[in-house]
Order: C-alpha cells, then sequence, then structure tokens
C-alpha cells in the first residue's frame, strides 16, 4: 500500500501531498506495518496521517489530522482502492 502511496500521491507531484513526505515503518514492532505522512520541512514532528493494517485478513486504519481535511476523502477512497487490490487512485 505505500508503494501505491508513493505512485500517487508523491511521484505523481499530487498538489496535496507537496508539503508532506512518507515514512515508512517497515520493522513494526506491534505487528501493524504502517507509514506516516509527516510535514517534508519537519520530519521529525508528530504525523499528520497514519494508514496501518492488522489481523489476517489485513483491516486497515486510517487516522490523523489529515483525515479531517478536505484531501480526507481523497485519502479515504485511495485507501480503500489499494486495501481492494487496486493499484489505482483517484
Amino acid at each position: 500500500m505505500s508503494q501505491a502511496a508513493t505512485a500517487c500521491w508523491f511521484k505523481s507531484k499530487e498538489k496535496d501531498f507537496r508539503v508532506y513526505k512518507m515514512a515508512a515503518e517497515l520493522n513494526s514492532f506491534s505487528g501493524r506495518p504502517r507509514f506516516l505522512l509527516v510535514p517534508v520541512k519537519n520530519p521529525t514532528a508528530r504525523p499528520l496521517l497514519v494508514v496501518q493494517a492488522e489481523g489476517n485478513p489485513a483491516k486497515i486504519e486510517v487516522f490523523g489530522p489529515m483525515m479531517g481535511q478536505p484531501v480526507g476523502s481523497k485519502i479515504a477512497h485511495d485507501v480503500k482502492l489499494w486495501a481492494e487490490g487496486q493499484k489505482k487512485c483517484s
């Protein structure tokens, strides 16, 4: 899912994501693989978006302040597509 987010949100230069960068947690010891979006200018700041998977079959959770912004509906739609196995984005 993080690869889809990279392609759709960052490599495509999507305007809503230009001020953010992805911080993937590849070695999550919690058993919840996830990626985070943080400000480009302050990468150590508290994440503004968290996308994580848990369980088998995986339940996807998306949360953080970005979900309350206008871009939140795009994020939710894209994550739903990716959870269904699609690689496209809205």
